[in-house]
């Protein structure tokens, strides 16, 4: 008898073992796949003007960064700008409804980042005498910058801002040194890099980066049927670089015609339905191959595929 209970005993602990191994793969798995992200151009609030301009050179960094963390996949920041467009011009009533971009619906890209500089400044102290070249001088001073944005993080799809985040850097440096003209300042370069701007900027950036990464865990990974063959056969964007692998199983929601404020003419997202479910059968780099059990009725191409 004390043999049984001990044998029964000693099976739960290893049915409960083997279930949470499962469970801890399941999660790591979802860990891997990465989020289609796409990087908007910032908007800048200060005065300062540079041979770059700074929102454009904000998104560039900041798309970079995301690229280098090997947690998301990026779009194209000009692909971003080519949809944008469109929108535009089917906003302004030139194009047929048919043959144009809808608002928020942008190719790929489940989530979208915006975002707002608020401050970009640097005070410096001390003398500034000194030889200058190529819009830098060395000079015996003490600098002092700050940067501050805020990010944004919109869901394609139904339009809705999942977080709005402030993130900031400061950056001193004092002594005989480099000191930047930041009327002609050049992003990326390894001379910015140095200055306290260009410390306060990527310290800026490192924090968005880890928001953007904190904010999004809890939301499910998701792609866009891009073709339905047949009932049962559709093809989902992402592929082997988001990290989708043979036998993900994944649920399709059929997204319906966007919704808009009558009285403002609002976008108000877009009510999706549940239609099933289906399994990747085969992977290349940039799309996949899934299956359904039973036929798909009333799914297109551009409906949802959410991980579960």
């Amino acid at each position: 008898m004390r043999a049984s209970i001990s044998n029964r005993w000693t099976f739960g602990k290893l049915l409960g073992l083997t279930l949470a191994a499962l469970s801890l793969a399941v999660a790591a798995h979802g860990a891997t796949l990465k989020k289609i992200v796409a990087v908007s151009s910032f908007e800048n609030k200060t005065p300062w003007r540079g041979q770059v301009d700074l929102g454009d050179g904000m998104a560039d960094q900041l798309t970079d960064a995301l690229m280098q963390s090997g947690q998301f996949t990026v779009m194209e920041r000009q692909q971003l700008g080519a949809v944008v467009a469109e929108q535009d011009l089917a906003n302004s009533g030139r194009a047929q409804k048919s043959q144009s971009a809808q608002t928020g619906k942008l190719v790929n890209a489940q989530i979208l980042i915006k975002g707002t500089v608020t401050e970009f400044q640097e005070n410096s102290s001390g003398s500034a005498n000194g030889v200058g070249f190529g819009g830098f001088s060395i000079a015996n001073k003490r600098s002092e910058a700050h940067m501050a944005v805020i990010i944004r993080l919109i869901d394609t799809t139904t339009g809705e801002v999942l977080a709005s985040e402030r993130a900031e850097g400061k950056a001193t440096a004092g002594g005989v040194g480099f000191g930047a003209n930041v009327a002609g300042v050049g992003f990326g370069s390894s001379g910015f890099s140095k200055t306290p701007l260009g410390k306060a900027m990527q310290e800026t950036i490192d924090k968005c980066v880890a928001t953007i990464a904190d904010k999004l865990k809890g939301v499910p990974f998701e792609a866009r049927i891009i073709k339905v063959t047949d009932d049962n056969n559709v093809l989902i964007s992402g592929g082997g670089k988001t990290g989708i692998s043979e036998g993900d199983v994944f649920t399709i929601y059929s997204v319906g015609e966007s919704l808009v404020d009558p009285a403002t003419g609002e976008q108000l997202g877009a009510e999706v339905e549940k239609k099933g479910t289906v399994k990747v059968t085969k992977v290349e780099e940039k799309y996949a191959k899934a299956t359904s059990d039973s036929p798909l009725k009333g799914i297109k191409a551009g409906d949802i595929v959410r991980a579960q």
